[in-house]
C-alpha cells in the first residue's frame, strides 16, 4: 500500500493530509487563530463543584471553564494497563468505586490538569488529572506507576519482550514511589532497547521541565504545550509504511527534518521539500476531496450512495442502492451495495473526523453470512483508523451502532458555520408557508395599531408568489381589514425573512 503524508503551510493555516493509494483518508487543520488545546497541561483552579454530576468546573485560562469528572481524578491501583496509542489518561472509568467529587476537590483548590477534549460547540474543554506526555514510542504517565503495552500489539511474544526491555530501562524493581509510569505505543513494535532508551531519557527531561513550570506557574497558565500539527502528525503517523512526507514550506520542512533526524533518523530520506508550481493539495486532489467531504451525499462506484448526517447527539449514515442494478437478484444487489458502503463509511468517518455515537443504517439483508461479511468489511476499513473505534453487532433492523473517540471538532465544524438563513436546520420554510405567515401578521398588526396603509418587505421569491398566485387572497384581505397593502421585494432578505410596516 502506497501511503504519503502531505503538509501544506500558509501563514495562518496548516493542513496535513494522509493519502493512501492516491485517495485522501485523513485531513487535519490547525489555524493560528484557533490552535487546539488537547494534550496541553495547565495549572487550574476549581471554580465550582457539582456533586450531582460527580464533576467540577475548573478555570484554566480559556473562554469557558473546563469540565473535570471524578473518574478523571481517581486512578485505580494497577501494575499493567492496556491502553490506546495516545496513552492518554486511562481514567479507570468503571474500575471499582469512584469517591464523591466533594471528597476529591474543593472550590478554590489549585489543580494540575490536562485537556483531553477541545471545547466543542457549546461545551467547555474536558480535563483529566491523569497527566500523559507522549513521545515516539512511549507515553509517560507520571502519576500512574504503571507499565503497559498498547492493546494493538497483539503478538504475545513481542508484548513480553517490550515489557522486559522497558522494565530494565526504567528499573521496574525500584521502589514504587521512585519511578514513573509508561505505556509502550504501537509504533514500538519491533524496536530495540536503544530506541526505547532514547524516549525514556527524552520524556524524563520533558517531565522535569514540566515540574519546574508547575512550581512557578500562576493559575490559568500553560505548563506544557503539545507539539504543532506537522510535528505531532509525524510523531504519531510516520512509520515504515509511509513512503514520503512532502512539505510545501521551506521553514516547516527544516523544522520537520530536524525533528525526524532527532527522533526517527532511519526515516530521514522519506522527507521531501515540495516546491512545484501547482499547490500540493491540488496536485493530489485533496482540495476536491475536502469539498466533497462537506457534502451530505457520498456516491458509491456501484451507483448507490451514502447520506451522512451529523447532529449534536450522533451521526447517522444511511445506505441506499440508488441506481445499482448490477446483480442477478435483489439480495445480491443489497449485499454488494452494503459491502461497498461499509468500506466507504469507514473512510468517511476518518476523513470527516466524525466522533461520538455513530449509527449506520445498512440496507436490510436476510442472509446471516452476508451480515457477518459486511461487519467484517467495516472492521477492516476501521483497522487503519488512528482514533479508537468500537463496533457493536448488527441489529434486527440492519443498524450498526458504533462509537469513535472524539478529541477535536469534525472537519465540517472546523471549516463551516450554521447557515444564517435556516440557522442550521438544513431546511427553509416554503414561499407558500411564509406567505400565510405574512397574512396572519397583517391581521394581527391592524388589530393592535392604527394605520392607513401597510408595506410588506420580503424576499423576491415570496413577493413574486404573492403577486402572481395570491393576488385574489390579497384583495380579500385588503377588503377585510379596510386597508391597502403594498409589497416590496428585498434582495438581501432570506426566504423566511419579512417585515410588516404600518404607514
Amino acid at each position: 500500500m502506497s501511503e504519503e503524508i502531505l503538509i501544506n503551510v500558509t501563514p495562518r493555516e496548516t493542513r496535513v493530509g494522509v493519502v493512501e493509494n492516491g485517495m485522501l483518508q485523513e485531513v487535519h487543520v490547525e489555524r493560528a487563530s484557533r490552535r487546539g488545546y488537547v494534550g496541553n497541561i495547565y495549572k487550574g483552579r476549581v471554580q465550582r463543584v457539582m456533586p450531582g454530576m460527580q464533576a467540577a468546573f475548573v478555570e484554566i485560562g480559556l473562554d469557558r471553564a473546563a469540565f473535570l469528572h471524578a473518574s478523571d481524578i481517581v486512578r485505580p491501583a494497577m501494575s499493567t494497563v492496556e491502553e490506546e496509542d495516545s496513552g492518554g489518561n486511562g481514567n479507570g472509568n468503571g474500575n471499582g468505586h469512584v469517591p464523591s467529587i466533594s471528597e476529591l476537590v474543593h472550590e478554590g483548590q489549585e489543580i494540575v490538569v490536562q485537556v483531553v477534549k477541545d471545547p466543542i460547540s457549546t461545551k467547555g474543554a474536558r480535563l483529566s488529572a491523569h497527566l500523559s506526555i507522549p513521545s515516539r514510542y512511549l507515553v509517560l504517565l507520571p502519576h500512574a506507576r504503571t507499565l503497559g503495552i498498547s492493546a494493538r500489539i497483539e503478538d504475545e511474544v513481542e508484548r513480553q519482550r517490550l515489557r522486559e526491555v522497558l522494565g530494565a530501562l526504567i528499573g521496574a524493581d525500584a521502589p514504587e514511589g521512585s519511578r514513573l509510569g509508561y505505556i509502550v505505543r504501537t509504533n514500538a513494535e519491533g524496536q530495540g532497547a536503544e530506541s526505547l532508551a532514547f524516549d525514556v531519557t527524552y520524556l524524563g527531561k520533558v517531565w522535569r521541565v514540566v515540574q519546574e513550570n508547575i512550581a512557578r506557574a500562576k493559575v490559568g497558565e500553560r505548563v506544557y504545550e503539545e507539539l504543532s500539527l506537522p510535528l505531532r502528525s509525524l510523531r504519531d503517523m510516520l512509520n515504515d509504511d509511509i513512503e514520503k512526507v512532502r512539505v510545501d514550506s521551506r521553514d516547516t520542512f527544516e523544522k520537520v527534518t530536524k525533528f525526524v533526524h532527532k527522533f526517527m533518523p532511519q526515516l530521514d530520506d522519506r522527507v521531501e521539500h515540495y516546491d512545484g508550481e501547482r499547490p500540493i493539495f491540488d496536485l493530489y486532489g485533496v482540495e476536491d476531496e475536502m469539498q466533497r467531504a462537506l457534502k451530505k451525499e457520498v456516491p458509491l462506484k456501484s451507483g448507490g450512495y451514502l447520506i451522512v448526517d451529523q447532529t449534536e447527539a450522533m451521526t447517522t449514515i444511511d445506505v441506499n442502492t440508488g441506481a445499482y442494478l448490477g446483480s442477478r437478484n435483489l439480495e445480491e444487489t443489497v449485499y454488494r451495495t452494503n459491502l461497498e458502503a461499509a468500506q466507504a463509511a469507514a473512510r468517511q468517518l476518518r476523513l470527516r473526523n466524525l466522533g461520538g455515537i455513530i449509527i449506520i443504517d445498512f440496507i436490510d439483508m436476510n442472509d446471516e453470512e452476508h451480515k457477518r461479511q459486511v461487519l467484517r468489511m467495516l472492521g477492516k476499513g476501521l483497522a487503519r483508523d488512528h482514533a479508537k473505534t468500537t463496533v457493536y453487532p448488527m441489529s434486527a433492523l440492519g443498524l450498526v451502532e458504533m462509537t469513535r473517540k472524539r478529541t477535536t471538532e469534525s472537519l465540517a465544524r472546523q471549516l463551516c458555520e450554521p447557515c444564517p438563513a435556516c440557522n442550521g436546520r438544513g431546511v427553509l420554510k416554503t414561499a407558500e408557508t411564509v406567505t400565510y405567515e405574512i397574512f396572519r401578521e397583517i391581521t394581527r398588526a391592524v388589530r393592535q395599531f392604527n394605520a392607513e396603509q401597510l408595506l410588506v418587505m420580503a424576499s423576491p421569491s415570496v413577493v413574486n408568489r404573492i403577486l402572481e398566485e395570491e393576488s385574489a387572497a390579497v384583495a380579500e384581505l385588503e377588503e377585510f381589514i379596510s386597508k391597502s397593502i403594498r409589497f416590496q421585494a428585498e434582495e438581501h432578505y432570506s426566504q423566511e425573512q419579512f417585515d410588516v410596516v404600518l404607514l
